[in-house]
Order: C-alpha cells, then sequence, then structure tokens
C-alpha cells in the first residue's frame, strides 16, 4: 500500500460525489417535470485489500442511479385519476343537458299549458276568430319547443360521438409512444441498469392514457410494460399495439361504441368493462342519461300530442258544415331497430295505441329460438305477459301503450332488437293545424233538459269521450225513475224510434257515460226528470269541446300504467309530469357532481401520496447538495494530500 492507493480511493470518492452531485443536480432542475421521479445513487464501499495486517479498505463505488418508485401508489394515482375524470366527463355534459329543459316560461310544461289555456277565449266566445288564431300560435310555439329540445339532445349526441372519436385517437397516439418506449426499454435491459427517464415517461404516459379510459398493466421479464382494457384485451403488447376504433352501436348508428382492433376485427369493449376515464364517462352520459332525457322529453311529446289530437277528434270544427276536428300536431313515429349481428330477418312494427300508457323507456326484444321476451331498459324488469310465442307476435300484442306485431320474416336464436316508442317524438314533433277554423271548439253531443224537471240536475260536462263507440246517428233519452238516482235510457234513432233501452243509476261526482259520451252532473235529479243528448245541430255557438280541451290541463293522462291484476295506477297531469322529468336530470347532475367532487379527492389524495413517494423537495435536494459538495471537498482534500505524499516519496527516493 502507498500513495497510489489513496490517490485511488480519493479518486472514486470525488468520482462517487461527482455523480451525487450531478444527481442532485438534475432532482433540481426537474422538480417542477411532470412525472418525474426524484433520483438517487446508489454507493458500495469498495471490496478491502488483504495485507498481513488486516483488510484495507479501497474506497467506494458507484452502483447505479435508481429512482424513487413505488409501483402501488403509481397504479392507484392513476386508477383513481381515471375514476375522476370520467365522473367530470360524465358531469359536463350533464351540465349541457340540464339547459336543454329550462324552468318557468321558457319550459315545455309552460307552453303546453298555454295551449289548453287559450282555449278558455275560445270557450268564452267559439266564433271569435282571434282567440281560434291564439290556439294555433300557442300550438305551433309548443311543437317549437319539443322540436328544440329534440334537436339539442341529437346535437350532444353528435359532441358526444366527436368527442369519443377524439379520444380514443388520443389513446391509440399515447399508446404507440409506450410501445416505443418498451422497445427501447428492453434493448437496454441487459446493461444491467434501468433507464429511469424512460421509465418515468412510460409511467406518465400510462397516466395520460389512464386519463381517457382506464387499463391495467402488466410489467414482463424484458422490462416492457403491457397494458390492457376492458375484460384483458390488449392495447399495448411489448412493441406492439392495437388501436381503439369508435364503432356505431349495433342498433342505432346515431351512437358511437368502443371496440379494438385485433387482426383485422374490430371488437367491441363491453360497456360494462369500461370503468373509468374521459372514454368511460361519455359512453356512460351516451347510453344511460341522454337516452333517459331523450325518453322523458319523447313521452311528453306522445301523451300532450296524443291528448290534444283525441280531443280534437271528439269535437266539431268551425267549418261549413262541421265535421270532426282534425289533429293539431304530428310526431316521429315508433321505430324498431335490429342487431347488426342478428342472423335471421325478422321484422317488427310498432305503434302507440294509447298514449296515456307509453312509458318513458327503450325496450330490447330477444329470441332465444321458442319465445320472444321483452325487456325494459329505464329498469331492466320484464314486460307484462312477457315472453311471447312467435304466434301471439305475428297477430301483435298489446304491451304498454304499444302494439307490437312480427311483419315479415324469421328470427334465429339469440337476435335483439331495440325498440324506442317515444325515442324520435319530439325532433319530429310539428303544429299541422294553420286554419284557425279547423280547431274542434264544439261538443259533439248536446244536452237538453225538459223544462218540467223539479230537480236542480244541470250539465257540468258533455261530450263524446270514444269516438270508436259514439253512435252519431242516435240520440239518447235518459228519464229518472226516482230521486234516488236509478234512471232508464232510450237509444233513438233519426226518427226517434227506440232501437235499445237499459237502466243504470247515477251517483254525485259519477258521470253517465252511454253511447260514446260522458255525461257529468251538477245539482240533484228528481224522479220524472228528463235528459236527452244528440248531436249537435248548431255547432257554431256550441264550447263543449273547448271547456273539455281547458280540463285537459289538469288531466291524469301521462305515464299511467295498469298492473298484472287489473288495478290501474294513474298518471301526472302536464305540469306535473315537466317536473318530473326536470327532476330527474337535475338528481342526475347532483348525482354526478357529488361523484365527481368524490372521485377529484381521492385522485388528489393518491397523486399526493405518490408524489410525496417519487417527488422532488427542494428542501432536501438543497440540503443533499450541501452534503455532497462537502464529501467532493473532502475527497479533493485526499487528492492533494496523496499527491503531496507521492512527491515527498519521489524526492526521497530520487534523492
Amino acid at each position: 500500500m502507498g500513495a497510489s492507493t489513496l490517490m485511488g480511493i480519493g479518486t472514486r470518492a470525488m468520482a462517487a460525489n461527482f455523480a451525487s452531485l450531478q444527481t442532485v443536480g438534475n432532482n433540481i432542475a426537474n422538480a417542477n417535470t411532470q412525472g418525474y421521479s426524484r433520483q438517487d445513487v446508489q454507493l458500495e464501499t469498495a471490496k478491502g485489500q488483504y495485507t498481513g495486517a488486516g483488510f484495507f479498505g479501497q474506497g467506494v463505488n458507484v452502483t447505479t442511479v435508481v429512482r424513487s418508485y413505488d409501483r402501488f401508489l403509481t397504479t392507484q394515482a392513476a386508477n383513481t385519476n381515471s375514476l375522476a375524470e370520467a365522473d367530470k366527463a360524465r358531469l359536463d355534459q350533464l351540465t349541457q343537458l340540464e339547459n336543454v329543459l329550462p324552468l318557468g316560461e321558457a319550459g315545455i310544461g309552460h307552453a303546453a299549458r298555454q295551449v289548453l289555456d287559450a282555449f278558455v277565449d275560445v270557450a268564452n266566445n267559439p266564433q271569435d276568430a282571434s282567440a281560434r288564431q291564439v290556439v294555433v300560435t300557442r300550438a305551433r310555439e309548443l311543437a317549437a319547443r319539443f322540436q328544440s329540445a329534440g334537436e339539442q339532445l341529437n346535437t350532444l349526441q353528435g359532441g358526444v360521438s366527436q368527442d369519443l372519436k377524439s379520444n380514443i385517437d388520443s389513446v391509440n397516439a399515447l399508446a404507440r409512444q409506450v410501445a416505443d418506449l418498451n422497445r427501447q426499454i428492453s434493448a437496454l435491459k441487459g446493461a444491467g441498469h434501468s433507464p429511469n427517464d424512460l421509465l418515468d415517461q412510460r409511467d406518465q404516459l400510462v397516466s395520460e392514457i389512464s386519463g381517457y379510459i382506464n387499463v391495467s398493466t402488466i410489467e414482463a421479464n424484458d422490462g416492457s410494460m403491457g397494458l390492457f382494457i376492458g375484460g384483458g384485451q390488449s392495447l399495448v403488447l411489448g412493441s406492439a399495439t392495437n388501436a381503439l376504433v369508435a364503432a356505431p352501436d349495433q342498433f342505432d348508428p346515431a351512437k358511437t361504441q368502443l371496440a379494438l382492433q385485433e387482426g383485422g376485427v374490430a371488437r367491441l369493449v363491453p360497456n360494462n368493462s369500461i370503468a373509468g376515464g374521459r372514454i368511460a364517462g361519455l359512453i356512460r352520459f351516451q347510453n344511460e342519461d341522454l337516452t333517459a332525457a331523450r325518453n322523458l322529453l319523447g313521452q311528453l311529446a306522445v301523451a300532450v300530442s296524443g291528448a290534444i289530437n283525441q280531443q280534437q277528434s271528439l269535437g266539431l270544427d268551425g267549418g261549413q258544415p262541421a265535421r270532426a276536428g282534425d289533429p293539431l300536431f304530428s310526431i316521429g313515429a315508433p321505430r324498431t331497430l335490429a342487431s347488426t349481428e342478428n342472423a335471421g330477418d325478422a321484422t317488427f312494427s310498432l305503434a302507440v295505441s294509447d298514449f296515456t300508457h307509453v312509458q318513458a323507456s327503450d325496450y330490447e326484444l330477444r329470441f332465444d329460438g321458442s319465445n320472444y321476451s321483452l325487456t325494459r331498459l329505464s329498469d331492466g324488469s320484464a314486460v307484462q305477459g312477457s315472453p311471447f310465442d312467435p304466434t301471439a307476435l305475428a297477430a301483435g300484442v298489446q304491451v304498454e301503450g304499444m302494439t307490437l306485431q312480427m311483419t315479415a320474416g324469421t328470427a334465429s336464436a339469440g337476435d335483439r332488437f331495440l325498440l324506442q316508442a317515444v325515442a324520435q317524438a319530439a325532433p319530429d314533433m310539428r303544429s299541422v293545424m294553420t286554419d284557425p277554423r279547423g280547431i274542434a271548439a264544439a261538443s259533439a253531443v248536446t244536452g237538453t233538459f225538459s223544462v218540467n224537471n223539479t230537480g236542480t240536475a244541470r250539465a257540468a260536462s258533455l261530450g263524446v269521450v270514444d269516438a270508436a263507440a259514439y253512435d252519431a246517428t242516435q240520440s239518447v233519452r235518459i228519464t229518472f225513475n226516482n230521486d234516488t238516482g236509478d234512471y232508464s235510457y232510450d237509444m233513438l234513432d233519426a226518427s226517434n224510434t227506440v232501437v235499445s233501452s237499459g237502466t243504470g243509476t247515477w251517483t254525485a261526482g259519477s258521470p253517465i257515460n252511454l253511447n260514446g259520451f260522458s255525461l257529468s252532473l251538477s245539482g240533484v235529479p228528481r224522479s220524472g226528470d228528463v235528459i236527452n243528448v244528440g248531436p249537435t245541430t248548431a255547432p257554431a255557438a256550441n264550447n263543449g269541446n273547448a271547456n273539455a280541451f281547458v280540463a285537459l290541463g289538469n288531466a291524469l293522462f301521462i305515464g299511467a300504467s295498469t298492473l298484472s291484476g287489473g288495478t290501474l295506477v294513474p298518471g301526472r297531469n302536464i305540469t306535473d309530469a315537466y317536473a318530473s322529468a326536470l327532476s330527474d336530470i337535475g338528481v342526475r347532475v347532483q348525482s354526478a357532481r357529488s361523484s365527481s367532487d368524490i372521485s377529484n379527492t381521492m385522485a388528489q389524495t393518491a397523486e399526493a401520496a405518490r408524489a410525496n413517494k417519487a417527488g422532488v423537495n427542494l428542501d432536501e435536494e438543497a440540503a443533499r447538495l450541501i452534503q455532497f459538495q462537502q464529501s467532493y471537498q473532502a475527497a479533493a482534500k485526499m487528492l492533494q494530500v496523496a499527491t503531496s505524499v507521492f512527491d515527498t516519496l519521489l524526492e526521497m527516493t530520487g534523492g
């Protein structure tokens, strides 16, 4: 041992401390670099040299440079960020959706009430053309609001599809970068040292991808990292990638679904397997929230237009001669959409048969090889009467206000169909009445009370309620037999010949229903009182049907249902139905906002934990800088001493 050994120890010490200084400097320089992990130089004691006096140390060696990295914390940060991005994307879309159905006077509910309220002036003066024109104008405005709201929903759908395509392109670009980094990292694997900067870049790219779609990661022996989505479909495997593609929905091409291109085949990624990322939030909004809003709006359009058009058909217009009123509105028709994966060629028709029972939902029809099951998608429950056999469907079945019928072809086992009863009703709603004389203000029937009546009974309301049962060639004579409400009636033809007779009992608050009309009484009839109900002969001055329009404002005709036992569950009136639709969307917005706040907090906490482990603390690095500076200076002093000793030895040996 001699001066050379001391110089070697000093040289290695200077090199080790210089490497540490360089690494600390790099940490400080990248303190604000996103995704950078703090690096540390790993040192080890050099193997000691044996002498007769024992082992003498040979100084220090630089082993490698490692990064501060915790796989669990990094994965947790990426996963929580993925959930936060999904909730945020959904909330952003729901906030836009909330503006489609405004409150107050700008809302559809207010416009619908204005149409019916306009009939008050028509009822007061049926011959007033200006009052009738107000009804036509109000109807046009209502249709325009439905149409505008429906088109806004379609615009939202178009925006979602565009955003999905943009996000998918971003994921593919990032995945290609991950694959390229995998190739570089694998090539450097044999060097025996970790390419820390490349690993940081890859982790950062994976985090960015997680913001678009949640991925699971698996590290291979060669240092590469595989990325998998959905149920284990590979996005990146080594240096190879499979591209995500925006695929049209198998039922509705206007919707966009996620697929993965593998071996030239695009396979749909199940929606329920996409749990995080902006793509998941957009798909959930599209498939759940937007669909629900479209059906709620469509249910209102079907019910309101159906009730008004039906009331029109039950009255007489202002034409010469008067005739049954024509519709005020037209709406988009129901539709059946076959899956693109169907093997059979069966086709079905769908029509609204009872607007009061139409529900705010799409339906799925599925054939199992023997029968067809029908599921209400809004709550996932089977429709009453399901499953149906092919014979029944060929004849047509009545379900929840709809008539479903197989029209042609045959189905194969596993074939599926999407039924949309109301989804297209609003965007295609139009006001088709332009002539104010077309308003059917007059009732098709008129009641007269005998002058000899001794009771106080008067007509509270009278009008045709069932056009199919009403016979305009007949009139009805009602005679009360006692003071307790028992009556007999005679059906008379045009020559006043009795064609049929019957009996009944009147009770206060209950109408008398005969020949397709409904007569409600105020007051009390007495024995011997006579009421005659026949076709209206002077429709120009009659306001019976106008009064019926006004009464629609409080009628419960939206969303009724009939239970399996035959019990009728009443629907809602216009005001309550619109308020319920607003409430449904409002609850979705509040729930999404709450979820977004919670997931965002979780993501921030997880990122803070990751940064605490891997991030750069400038105060710590400054202290380490001084530490290694002093060590470097001490090592330099050691070299200076070694040099002096070496020079002395040279002088002694040379002298």
